[in-house]
């Protein structure tokens, strides 16, 4: 913690060169993309896209899990969608995946988050149980957590249409919906195209 302070405390003799820039970040933001990626402290959007700020609004959740839209939600996911589809006008939602996800490897194995609670009901919102009653292990995700994780990225691409402020931007093409995967040890993305289900270097 020690060095985060540290360097919280001399960032501004380090930006003092770019006082311009940031204070025109101060008159307002434009972000170019929503960036929903996991929480996990491995992957950092702006490291591998090069973002600087004001580039990227960004929705970090355990597994970047988007509940499907639910008329009565207050749900800080669906709060922060909406602000940045309504109010930032963004063109482009790009939805991250990643490698070694722990959220992912307990969607395949309940038994890791046994001890955990509220960890397991959020998992229930990734969209691959069947019901409410049926145990984790009969939703046939598979065993390679590389497929599983990428199918979970178009699973939560597939949430973000049924929010009828998205759906409704995505039909009059002021919209675009992107599946990524970011792999932590290569510092690989990949990308699958509008329509396909396969996953290929960007």
């Amino acid at each position: 913690m020690q060095s985060l302070i540290e360097h919280a405390r001399t960032f501004p003799a380090k930006i003092v060169d770019r006082q311009d820039e940031f204070a025109h970040l101060a008159e307002g933001q434009k972000p170019q993309a929503l960036f929903i990626s996991c929480s996990d402290s491995r992957v950092i959007p702006s490291l591998f896209t090069g973002a600087a700020p004001g580039d990227l609004f960004e929705l970090r959740t355990a597994g970047n899990i988007v509940p499907r839209y639910r008329t009565q939600a207050a749900c800080g996911v669906a709060g922060s969608l909406e602000f940045a589809v309504q109010a930032l006008r963004i063109p482009d939602i790009v939805v991250c995946g990643h490698s070694h996800c722990g959220a992912v490897q307990a969607l395949m194995r309940e038994q890791t988050v046994q001890t955990m609670p509220l960890v397991r009901r959020w998992l229930t919102w990734a969209g691959h149980r069947p019901g409410s009653d049926e145990p984790w292990q009969t939703r046939g995700l598979g065993d390679d957590l590389v497929a599983v994780t990428q199918r979970h990225v178009l699973t939560q691409l597939d949430h973000l249409r049924s929010y009828p402020f998205i759906a409704r931007r995505l039909t009059s093409g002021q919209l675009r919906l992107h599946a990524w995967h970011y792999t932590v040890e290569t510092g690989e993305v990949l990308a699958c195209a509008p329509g396909a289900r396969a996953f290929q270097p960007l």
